[in-house]
């Protein structure tokens, strides 16, 4: 009769850590949803006529303004939970190595890539509203799905160097025996590399990332030094297992088919409420925080099917 696998209990130490990790985001994500209410369903029309005093007609300049007093209302309620969640609660559970210094750098980054690349996503979201109409949502769905293949491609070879140092992994032996398990699987990988992830903290991690001729396999430093080869082929097992199963391809298309709804849900909602905001429509850039609070709330109520 075979033995079964019994695995140890986590500690209490452990479940405190993550009763802790779970209560910060679930705190994050109830504030965030009540300043978007706030903002979209009392404050956003007076913001909207004052930006209009500064910037008249120009939708641009009026959706910049918008977009900039939202982000600053959000990051100074999300920056202590941040501070909080990803600095204090680690280094009280000893899982982190980085020095506060370090976290100051990584999120002056993050405001940076984030900012370039989240402005530019709302640009072309309004631009696709402006021009195309009624069927705008349409458009927006498969503008989704291009950027979504894009950063994909791009993640592992732009975005992810700029915050973490990252290099081919070296280990002959432990290379050969990780290529052995991709055979018969039709699994093309460009490579096998080392995430150095030391300097930031103890956890260890691995990762299926790429589109195409940049997707790859990132195993942390962390992993590579505390596990032992047997437990890190487990571990590359788990990744091989996300392409096997196609978890990927999945995923997108379900990211695919609930932005078309949830955009379709935006203009429903958003159009019918408009006017009684005082709102000159949903194309009106005042209305920026009600479009992101009916959108978040339709994925808040997906997402025990996207777990699933």
């Amino acid at each position: 009769m075979a033995s079964e696998l019994e695995l140890e209990p986590a500690s209490p130490e452990i479940k405190r850590y993550q009763r802790q990790k779970i209560a910060v985001a679930l705190t994050g994500t109830i504030l965030g949803l009540l300043v978007l209410a706030i903002m979209g369903f009392i404050a956003g029309s007076a913001l909207g006529r004052l930006f209009t005093e500064w910037f008249g007609a120009n939708e641009w300049l009026r959706l910049l303004a918008s977009a900039i007093a939202l982000g600053l209302v959000m990051e100074a309620i999300s920056l202590p939970l941040s501070f909080y969640s990803g600095y204090v609660l680690e280094h009280r559970y000893h899982l982190s190595n980085q020095t506060l210094t370090g976290w100051l750098w990584k999120r002056l980054k993050g405001y940076a890539i984030g900012g370039v690349l989240g402005l530019s996503l709302l640009y072309g979201l309004y631009g696709v509203l402006w021009l195309t109409g009624p069927w705008w949502w349409l458009w927006a769905t498969a503008g989704w799905l291009v950027v979504t293949i894009v950063l994909g491609r791009l993640l592992p070879v732009v975005i992810l160097p700029i915050f973490y140092k990252v290099t081919r992994l070296e280990d002959v032996s432990l290379l050969d025996r990780l290529q052995k398990l991709t055979h018969g699987t039709s699994l093309t990988i460009e490579g096998v590399y080392e995430l150095h992830l030391s300097e930031e903290t103890k956890k260890a991690n691995a990762a299926l990332a790429g589109l195409g001729n940049t997707r790859r396999v990132l195993l942390g430093d962390t992993l590579l030094q505390q596990f032992t080869p047997e437990e890190i082929e487990v571990v590359f097992a788990h990744e091989v297992g996300h392409h096997v199963y196609r978890h990927l391809p999945k995923s997108i298309a379900m990211g695919a088919i609930l932005s078309l709804f949830g955009f379709a849900m935006v203009d429903l909602i958003v159009n019918a409420f408009a006017r009684q905001l005082s709102y000159a429509g949903i194309t009106d850039p005042a209305a920026l925080p009600l479009f992101l609070f009916v959108l978040s709330m339709f994925g808040l109520i997906w997402v025990p099917l996207t777990n699933a």
